[in-house]
């Protein structure tokens, strides 16, 4: 089945088109149908599935029919997500999908003036994407009205579950009219998820689009046993090797991502890190220089790993292997999407090997060892522009002696 099967509008279909959509994917072609219905729906599917479009399509579609603008800061449709950058992504995808109707479409989250957020609210916004955190600011300062809602959605509910959004959610629900849409989408499904889904929705079209590989067959996964002081020449290396890949590098905390971007400088490497530390607009902005490319080489940690769409990501390296099994496949979902093929290489130090067993038992199978003799080992050490920390001693060592020998001899 084509786009152009579905009675979609014309301006919706056009934009469509012109961004390469074609065929629908298999959450699509399942959830478009039920939404153009007014049905509510509950979705459970992995991210990289195409489930923001899955939404947004019918969606906007149903919002041109019936569309208005109001100067009070009236919202037809509210779209909740757990982070800034899932906001700014999904709010991206409605633009380009809007581009030829009147909708008015706005992402809203903190980190920013809320100034410029007020102005476009009070123009009237068909379409809201917003964290719960200033989306309640604004509610409660009277610049957001949500009593007239007619679609409710939310966005990998399960990331919102976890970041303790549970009682916003439930909030959100009482400000809405009674008789509203709701859209429930989200990667997995847990008795709290359940639950949260069934008290918010109505005789829900179930949807679950379950492969049988939790990860992506585009993606080839391997593992290096490397010493945890030893990672960074193995990433030198792998840049310097392939110096035109695309490589999106995750750590376990920020601190870490630091001192992985300084140890990469030392070498002559640009990088750009991403985490929790940095203002709104410097994220945004690292995202951007790497979407362009513009630098090929992303620090991050787990903030990146969800939900975020990055084209042509060659390399995943799980520089330090994750503490929880499923972020494990969130990481490396940031590649190997669509039609392209991707790498996923896990650097895993002799103290990681139990979480490496816990995300091979999680994906009922096992990784790929890449096997590295004694002679390569060595080799990646002796590659490196850096001065191993071990080496330090002998030079102070060697300095000593010398200084030594120059005071005898002055003697």
């Amino acid at each position: 089945m084509k786009f152009d099967q579905y009675p979609l509008s014309p301006k919706i279909l056009k934009s469509l088109e012109e961004a390469g959509f074609k065929r629908p994917t298999d959450i699509q072609f399942r959830a478009i149908p039920s939404i153009l219905n007014g049905d509510d729906v509950m979705a459970i599917a992995q991210t990289g599935t195409g489930k923001t479009a899955a939404f947004a399509i019918p969606v906007l579609h149903l919002l041109q029919r019936r569309s208005f603008k109001d100067d009070t800061g009236k919202v037809r449709c509210l779209v909740m997500v757990p982070t800034r950058e899932l906001a700014v992504q999904i709010a991206e995808v409605f633009e380009s999908l809007a581009k030829y109707t009147d909708l008015s479409i706005l992402g809203i989250y903190g980190g920013v003036e809320q100034e410029p957020q007020i102005e476009k609210l009070q123009e009237g916004v068909d379409v809201l994407i917003a964290t719960p955190g200033r989306m309640f600011d604004l509610i409660y300062q009277n610049h957001i009205d949500i009593k007239q809602v007619d679609i409710l959605i939310l966005d990998e509910a399960d990331l919102m579950l976890d970041l303790g959004f549970y009682k916003d959610i439930t909030d959100v629900i009482k400000f809405l009219p009674r008789k509203h849409q709701t859209l429930f989408f989200s990667a997995t499904i847990t008795p709290k998820i359940k639950e949260l889904a069934y008290s918010i929705v109505r005789n829900p079209i179930r949807i679950e689009i379950a492969p049988k590989d939790r990860v992506s067959k585009n993606v080839t996964h391997s593992v290096a046993f490397v010493e945890m002081d030893d990672k960074r020449f193995f990433l030198e290396r792998l840049v310097k090797e392939f110096p035109e890949a695309k490589i999106l590098v995750f750590v376990r905390t920020k601190v870490r991502a630091e001192r992985v971007h300084a140890a990469m400088k030392r070498v002559g490497i640009e990088s750009l890190t991403m985490h929790s530390d940095k203002g709104q607009e410097d994220r945004l902005g690292v995202m951007d220089e790497f979407r362009k490319a513009n630098t090929r080489l992303l620090i991050t940690t787990d903030i990146s790993a969800r939900g975020i769409d990055i084209p042509n990501v060659d390399y995943v390296v799980n520089y330090d292997i994750p503490d929880i099994p499923e972020n494990y496949v969130h990481r490396v979902g940031r590649t190997g999407r669509g039609i392209h093929k991707g790498t996923a290489l896990s650097f895993c130090a002799p103290e990681e090997k139990p979480l490496l067993d816990a995300i091979q038992a999680y994906l009922q199978q096992e990784v790929n060892v890449m096997k590295i003799g004694k002679g390569d080992y060595e080799q990646t050490i002796a590659f490196t522009e850096d001065i191993p920390n071990d080496n330090w001693k002998l030079l102070l060592e060697e300095e000593a002696r010398r200084l030594a020998s120059q005071k005898r001899k002055k003697k």
